[in-house]
């Protein structure tokens, strides 16, 4: 079965990672980047085929589409040993993210821009009780998820004493957690847990070998868990630049 993606940003990244894409729907009309999304499909055969707005209504949804729609092939998950793979011969500590309990595509493709930005080799999620890879998810990540590989696995609990096993520094954003996120050293291969908004992270947390909070002075008891869970993992950026810039940690 054909999986659907709309938007601008998500079809031209798709297109340009060489994702097997079927067909495009543009909207009469169209300008901007739908003339290079053309010539791109041109230039790689795939079939673009004009149509009235409406029609991109329907199939998308009512989401805002922009007036691009794509059919592609569903992007494939990895497996967590893939995964790992990774980490042989990288030049910087992996750091992986993963997702408890997401069921909100829109916070799913939030997240996944921001760990794209932020550095992320790979985001893990659960088989079950989490939102798939579908086109909200992709268009709201902004083509992000083209470039970083998703693994779904059957039980979370026993990946994370997997990654432990493997050398990971397990870390959990929990709003009760004694340390700071900027306290702590988030340095070295890392694993970055964030719960969904309704649950957190429930049991997880026993098994985080540190957990870390964002102090909060105003009067939303919380934020946004896409929020939360950037403001993190670009503090885990900061200071992995930083010790590369000084060899030492920081």
């Amino acid at each position: 079965m054909d999986e659907t993606i709309w938007g601008r940003n998500a079809v031209w990244e798709a297109l340009r990672a060489g994702r097997p894409v079927n067909k495009i729907l543009i909207a009469r009309g169209t300008h901007g980047k739908a003339r290079e999304i053309m010539d791109r499909a041109r230039d790689t055969r795939v079939p673009v085929q004009l149509v009235d707005r409406e029609v991109l209504d329907k199939l998308a949804g009512g989401a805002g589409h922009q007036g691009i729609f794509a059919y592609l092939s569903p992007k494939g998950y990895v497996t967590l040993d893939e995964l790992l793979e990774l980490a042989q011969g990288q030049q910087e500590d992996m750091l992986l993210l993963v997702l408890a309990g997401w069921e909100d595509p829109r916070n799913f493709g939030a997240i996944v821009r921001s760990a794209e930005a932020a550095g992320v080799q790979g985001v893990i999620i659960p088989e079950r009780r989490a939102v798939p890879l579908t086109g909200v998810v992709a268009k709201t990540s902004a083509g992000a998820l083209e470039h970083l590989p998703i693994s779904r696995v059957g039980n979370l609990s026993q990946m994370l004493e997997q990654l432990k096993g493997s050398g990971f520094w397990v870390v959990g954003a929990a709003a009760g957690a004694a340390k700071a996120y900027y306290e702590a050293d988030l340095t070295g291969p890392l694993a970055l847990v964030i719960g969904g908004e309704d649950k957190g992270l429930g049991h997880l947390e026993q098994i985080c070998d540190l957990l870390v909070r964002i102090p909060m002075t105003g009067h939303a008891g919380s934020l946004n868990a896409a929020v939360a869970g950037s403001i993190v993992l670009f503090d885990i950026r900061r200071q992995r630049t930083a010790k590369g810039r000084t060899g030492m940690g920081v």
